[in-house]
């Protein structure tokens, strides 16, 4: 028996191979560019096309998987030999996702009477939710039940913080994630946000002059998140701290990040 298999979308951002070594179903949300409607899988449409499409001026805007998509993946699961799905997803603030996947578990549920299908909001995004999904794909994979699943799912998603820097505000802007004005002062004066996941939404965390500074205080914030110098908790021995560094085409920028961190 495969006891619980978890799913989560891709706004997690897990790597293909890590998602898979856990068994991880991970359902892609759909990315329009110009007009054709894509997966968001990382195969059908490579981040690096995405943002050289992007940096040429192209329209591109994303859109959640159908209700059906989730329901397959949850009934496939099932039919393999689960006997509980947990779908870990986006916060509800950010994206319809998780309400088109909670739609999907009332469905899959129907088609398989007796499963236990339960779709989470995880409050949080990126790193935050790809988290909570490895943390309950361990749990499950130890012989977890489903309550314990989503005990590991929910702690560790209301445990996480996400930080983040954006090089170009008017992508945000543009998607209603933060103010026109604010976009527009931000870019004419050099200010660089870092901004953040606070309940369930986009918030700027503080504000900085630079991409230099906003990229030091990045790491000051993720350092002391995780309990380490300027922290209120000092972590101590209360054992590892997980961090994800994620990047849109930058993979230098990115690997420079995470040396610093």
């Amino acid at each position: 028996m495969a006891g619980v298999v978890v799913i989560t979308d891709s706004t997690a951002s897990l790597p293909v191979e890590r998602a898979a070594a856990l068994g991880i179903t991970v359902v892609p949300l759909r990315v329009v560019v110009d007009g054709d409607d894509l997966p968001d899988d990382g195969v059908t449409l490579t981040r690096a096309d995405l943002a050289d499409a992007m940096r040429a001026g192209a329209t591109v805007s994303t859109s959640q998987p159908s209700a059906e998509t989730f329901t397959e993946a949850m009934v496939a699961a099932l039919d393999g030999g689960a006997d509980a799905v947990v779908s870990l997803h986006i916060s509800a603030e950010l994206s319809g996702t998780g309400n088109t996947a909670r739609l999907a578990a009332e469905e899959a549920a129907r088609q398989r009477p007796g499963a236990q299908v339960h779709a989470v909001d995880t409050r949080t995004a990126a790193g935050g939710t790809g988290l909570a999904a490895i943390a309950a794909a361990e749990v499950a994979a130890a012989g977890g039940d489903v309550e314990r699943v989503l005990a590991a799912a929910r702690e560790v998603a209301a445990r996480s913080r996400v930080f983040f820097v954006v090089a170009d505000l008017h992508h945000l802007a543009r998607g209603g994630r933060i103010g026109q004005a604010r976009a527009f002062v931000g870019s004419a004066l050099g200010i660089r946000p870092v901004l953040g996941i606070e309940s369930g939404r986009i918030a700027v965390v503080e504000t900085v002059r630079g991409a230099a500074r906003a990229r030091r205080r990045l790491v000051e914030l993720a350092v002391r998140a995780a309990g380490g110098p300027g922290a209120v908790a000092p972590l101590g021995a209360a054992g590892p701290v997980r961090v994800a560094v994620h990047h849109f085409d930058s993979a230098v920028d990115a690997e420079e990040l995470a040396t610093m961190v």
